[in-house]
This record gives structure tokens, sequence and C-alpha cells, in this order.
């Protein structure tokens, strides 16, 4: 006859093993949920992107585009170039959006030097804002306590090998995570500086590009709405599909960064689970 407290360790040790097989079932059964809550919350905020941007062009027509244009005339372009350069850099240091000074540079200097512009403000102020933040790691982190959800999601971009952490950056670079947040709340991760920077400046050239183009058609509005040019047919259409193309690019790397993000985070939690879980069962293996 079985010794009741070897029948008793016997039948807890079949529980916990049942246990662990559960969740391990759990963590490999792939949810059925439909993804149409995602497309509709994207959808849902490109619509306020898109009235954002209908309020913006009537404030860039009325009020920006005539002080651009005096300034056009009063300083020239090499010193508009240092100026929106300037504010591409210094910006994210007091996290204040950047993106009027690259729709800025897309109107003045178009796709080629309004590029460069964007790209070489840009690229400092993203650099500036790193090495700021490792003086003030601590108060970062515990700033970040306050939002579980998004830390996690920044952890994940500091694990792995440095093509990893490239990867990752350039996706946060495209998806709808706060530009300016990203840039200091990175450095409370592993993150290396040369997968930050190379990873942000690969994802912000399709970034750049839209700017741009947003910033073209801007003053092609404000152009046709001050009597400077009157579209035709052919520019008309050419509007229209690039605006609708345009569009959807955005869309699409928006959904595809934010379904990147979610699935490299539930399979660090599951990844930092399944480590638990065996941790505790070695620990139980162990003879008192």
């Amino acid at each position: 006859m079985p010794d009741p407290a070897e029948k008793l360790g016997i039948d807890k040790l079949n529980d916990r093993t049942q246990l662990r097989e559960d969740s391990e079932y759990v963590r490999l059964v792939i949810s059925n949920e439909p993804r149409g809550g995602e497309v509709l919350e994207t959808i849902m905020q490109l619509g306020v992107v898109v009235a954002s941007a209908a309020v913006t062009i009537t404030i860039v027509t009325d009020v920006l585009l005539p002080i651009l244009q005096w300034e056009a005339t009063a300083f020239g372009r090499p010193v508009l170039a240092i100026v929106l350069v300037a504010s591409l850099a210094f910006f994210p240091v007091f996290l204040i959006p950047s993106g009027p000074s690259m729709w800025l540079a897309g109107m003045i200097f178009g796709y080629g030097l309004g590029f460069v512009i964007i790209m070489v403000g840009t690229t400092i102020g993203m650099t500036l804002p790193y090495l700021i933040g490792l003086l003030f790691r601590d108060q970062i982190h515990q700033w970040l306590k306050r939002w579980p959800q998004k830390a996690a999601m920044i952890r994940v971009a500091g694990e792995g090998s440095w093509f990893h952490q490239f990867r990752v950056v350039a996706i946060f670079r495209v998806s709808p995570f706060p530009y300016t947040i990203f840039n200091y709340a990175i450095v409370v991760t592993s993150m290396r500086f040369w997968p930050y920077l190379c990873g942000s400046v690969t994802g912000m050239v399709p970034e750049s590009f839209i700017y741009i183009y947003s910033g073209r058609l801007i003053r092609t509005l404000a152009d046709v709405k001050y009597g400077n040019h009157r579209l035709t047919t052919v520019e008309i259409i050419y509007n229209c599909i690039s605006f609708i193309v345009a569009i959807i690019i955005t869309v699409a790397f928006t959904i595809y960064a934010k379904r990147t993000l979610n699935e490299l985070k539930n399979g660090e939690i599951n990844s930092t689970a399944s480590g638990s879980n065996h941790s505790n069962f070695e620990m139980e293996k162990l003879p008192l």
C-alpha cells in the first residue's frame, strides 16, 4: 500500500505537469479572433490624421505660406535650409513635433534637396535625445512604469542581435509610436547606438518622402487658392491618384508595423513566461 505522503506528492507533481501542459497549449494556440478591429482602429486614426491635415492645410495656406514667401525673399534659400535643419535637429530634444518642418522642406526645396535637409536634420534630432537620455536613464525608467504596455514594446527593441535591434527600430519609425518619446525611451533598454541610428535613418526614408509629397501637395493647393496656378485635368487626376496611393502606403506601413511589434512583444512575453516555468520546474526537481 503506497504511503499517503508519497501519493500526495505524486498527485501534486501530476497537477503541476498538467498546468504546464495547459500553459504551453495556450501559448501555442493561434488566436482566431478577426483582425478587423486592428484595421478599423488604423482607419480611424487615419481619419484623424486627414482631418488634422485639412486644418493644417488651412493654417499653412493662410498663415505660414505668406511668412515663407517673405522669408524666402528676405533671407534666401541657404538660410532657410539651415533654419529647417536646426528645427529638425532641436525640436525633438524638447518633444516638439517636427512634422511641420518636414512639410516646409518639401514645399520649398522639393524631393531632392528637401530629402537631404530632412535626413540631416532628423538624424541629428534622433541622436541628441538618445545621448541626453543616457544621462537620465533612471528617471526615464521610472516615468515609463506608468505605461507598462508601451514599456513592453520598447523593451523588445533592445533585445537580440545587432540586426534584430536595427530591424525593430526601423519598424518603430514607421509605426504610430510617438517619434519624440521613442528617442528618449529607448535608452532604458540594452539598445546599442549604431543599430539605433542605422535603424532610425532607414525607417525615416519612407516617412520623409511622404512628408515631402504632403508639402508639395499643400503648396499646390495654396497656389490654386491664391490664383497663382490653374490645375489641368491631367494634374487633377495625378494629384487624386497620388493622394490615394500615399494613403494606401501609409495605412499598409502602419498596419505592418503595429502587427510586427505586437508579435514581437507577445513572443517576448511568452519567452519570459516559458523561462519562468522552466526555472520553477527545475527548482521543484531539486532535493530538499
